[in-house]
This record gives C-alpha cells, sequence and structure tokens, in this order.
C-alpha cells in the first residue's frame, strides 16, 4: 500500500465548496484525458440527498454477502478488526469505497445504523458503494452513502479484503486517492488537478454565464444565442 501525502485543509475545503459536476466540468480542462473516466457511471442511490458534497481520502475494501465466508468465525473477526485499524489510519478525512463483487451486488448490505455509527467514529465522512445499504432512518447523522440498492438484509456479509485497488460502476479507486462526491455520484480528484481547478471551474462558470443570462432573459433568440455562445468561446 502507497503511503498516502497528506494536503493541506484548504484544497479539500475549496473542493468542498463545489459540487460533483462541476468538480467533473473541471477536471476536463485540467485534465482532458480523463473527461471519458474517472467518475461513476451509473446511478448511486444517496442516503440523504440534502448533504453536501464529501471530499476525503479513500479507504476502500472489497465484500461478499451471498455465501458464507470460507475463514473461521475468529479469522473473520481478526480481519474485521484489522480492517477498522485500516481505516482510522491517517491521513483524513476519509471516505471509504466498497465494492461489492458478488454476482448480484447488494444481496446483502454492509452499510446500516452500526457500521455508519462506527466509521464515522473512525474518522470517514461516508461511503461509496455498488452494493446495498439498510436502515436508512437510523444512518449516523451527517454520515452519507451512496449505493447501488437499498435492501432490508446483511445475508452473509463479510470483508474478502481491504486497501487494495477497487472499482464501483466505472469508477477505479487506489487507496489513498482523493474522492468527491455527493448525490450527483462520486469522481477522483487527481492531486496533479488540484493546482488548476479553481482557474478552470472559474472559467467554465464565466462561459456558462453568458449563456444562462441571455436564456433567462426576454426575448431570447436564436441569434442572441450564437452571440452568447461566440462570446463564451473567447473566454480563455
Amino acid at each position: 500500500m502507497a503511503q498516502v501525502h497528506k494536503l493541506s485543509a484548504d484544497p479539500l475545503a475549496f473542493l468542498a465548496r463545489y459540487d460533483t459536476p462541476t468538480i467533473c466540468n473541471g477536471l476536463e480542462l485540467v485534465m482532458p484525458e480523463r473527461q471519458a473516466t474517472g467518475f461513476t457511471t451509473e446511478h448511486l442511490f444517496p442516503a440523504n440527498p440534502a448533504l453536501p458534497a464529501l471530499v476525503g481520502y479513500a479507504r476502500t475494501a472489497i465484500i461478499r454477502a451471498q455465501d458464507p465466508p470460507a475463514a473461521s468465525p475468529p479469522e473473520m473477526r481478526e480481519r474485521r478488526l484489522a480492517y477498522y485499524d485500516y481505516v482510522a489510519g491517517e491521513p483524513h478525512p476519509t471516505i471509504v469505497v466498497i465494492q461489492d463483487i458478488d454476482p448480484h451486488p447488494g444481496f446483502g448490505a454492509f452499510w446500516g445504523e452500526v457500521q455508519t455509527a462506527v466509521h464515522k467514529g473512525l474518522g470517514a465522512l461516508g461511503g461509496v458503494t455498488n452494493g446495498s445499504i439498510r436502515d436508512l432512518d437510523q444512518i449516523a447523522p451527517g454520515f452519507q452513502l451512496l449505493a447501488g440498492k437499498i435492501g432490508p438484509s446483511h445475508a452473509h456479509v463479510h470483508l474478502v479484503e481491504f486497501g487494495g485497488p477497487v472499482n464501483v460502476f466505472g469508477m477505479a479507486v487506489r487507496h489513498g486517492d482523493i474522492i468527491h462526491a455527493d448525490r450527483h455520484g462520486a469522481v477522483v480528484v487527481p492531486e496533479a488537478a488540484l493546482e488548476g481547478l479553481a482557474a478552470a471551474i472559474d472559467k467554465i462558470a464565466r462561459r456558462e454565464k453568458l449563456i444562462l443570462d441571455a436564456a433567462r432573459a426576454p426575448g431570447f433568440t436564436t441569434a442572441k444565442l450564437k452571440a452568447a455562445m461566440k462570446g463564451a468561446a473567447d473566454i480563455h
């Protein structure tokens, strides 16, 4: 597992000011090669759509739930305790990204009342998974979950491994990656993109404002749209 270099608090706070689509837009300018990669590509159910964006360092894990684990109960207990040590490690804050590798992901839920309370206490802001979640009314306050499904049971849910690469709905994540997530989905923010993101987001906002102002004004026509689009294209 590669060592994670913790950024100052300011870059994470800056990212948290924006929703995830805005971050994706900015990344398209800063790193055009990532325009079609690095983000979730299927619908994720937000446990609380009203919560603001989450930004943190990835903690990764792989789970299964359809069948009982092959390891003994004592071995599984030790694996779970080692996992909690992993989640609690620096740097913080963290976002836990869990890939469910069952043939039908979400057969059993890892996330619910107990796990959200435990993970919040260990410094996590939320979780992203292609699996399922439950206990919607008992999730730890302020803890966001984005999940592929909502379900009633945890079935035989168990950790297969943790700390390695995972993929949740097309978003490939490694331990320590910076994750930005909200009710729209999630995206990996490469550290190399941070320096240019503020200027990129500002440029996009100024371009869009010309078009939006024209579209929302009385007497909008295609001629005015064309003029606004030309003006937007001239913003560099």
